[in-house]
């Protein structure tokens, strides 16, 4: 039977870091014979984080967000998936506002307020969470850490991977930008040569979510 696999871009640059990394990704995923199914967050219609209505605490709805905008399509996919890949950049020291929007959502219908069984997710699933950041990667353990203990409590064994000191722009001497702070031929070695082998290792973290 074949695997399904949601794959979900929280960013907005097209051909960028994060979505490259997800699309290698979603190659390895391929390469064992899944089936993915991929989301652009920013390319969807108007949506929002959770608005505290509590519907999904109601037996009859538990699990489900009763919510209903664009992201309902994403939430009822990764309830039927058997896995789930989602990348967002960092920004301001957190992932971006989309992530955020699907993240509370999908988390918060499974979480029951219940001693006994917090989680009412019967269907655990594998999840690859990337990130990527023009700041060095370890800047962000703690929060990447917290992210996985909450995802995989709510939705299932979660692996992370992170990008870190990311090429921004293709040409920083511009005078469009005076960004000083950076060494734009570190960043381009770097691009060259580190971003490559993150790619190789994030299509293995796909192809592991076949397993």
């Amino acid at each position: 039977m074949t695997k399904k696999i949601i794959a979900v871009n929280a960013g907005p640059r097209k051909g960028w870091n994060t979505e490259t990394l997800i699309n290698e990704a979603i190659k390895g995923a391929e390469s064992k014979g899944a089936e993915v199914v991929k989301f652009d967050l920013f390319r969807l219609e108007r949506y929002t984080g959770c608005i505290s209505c509590f519907a999904c605490k109601k037996d009859k709805f538990k699990g489900h967000c009763m919510c209903r905008d664009a992201l309902t399509p994403v939430l009822d996919a990764i309830r039927e998936a058997d896995g789930l890949i989602i990348g967002s950049p960092n920004y301001l020291s957190e992932m971006t506002a989309s992530f955020r929007a699907l993240y509370e959502r999908l988390i918060f219908q499974n979480l029951t307020y219940n001693k006994e069984t917090p989680s009412c997710n019967e269907r655990s699933i594998p999840v690859l969470l990337i990130m990527t950041s023009n700041a060095p990667d370890t800047m962000y353990e703690e929060m990447m850490k917290n992210y996985q203990g909450t995802l995989s409590r709510f939705i299932g064994p979660t692996e992370v991977f992170v990008s870190g000191n990311t090429l921004q722009l293709k040409d920083y001497s511009s005078t469009d930008w005076q960004w000083n702070i950076f060494d734009p031929e570190a960043k381009k070695q770097r691009h060259e040569t580190v971003f490559p082998k993150e790619c190789e290792e994030v299509f293995e973290l796909g192809a592991k979510l076949f397993e």
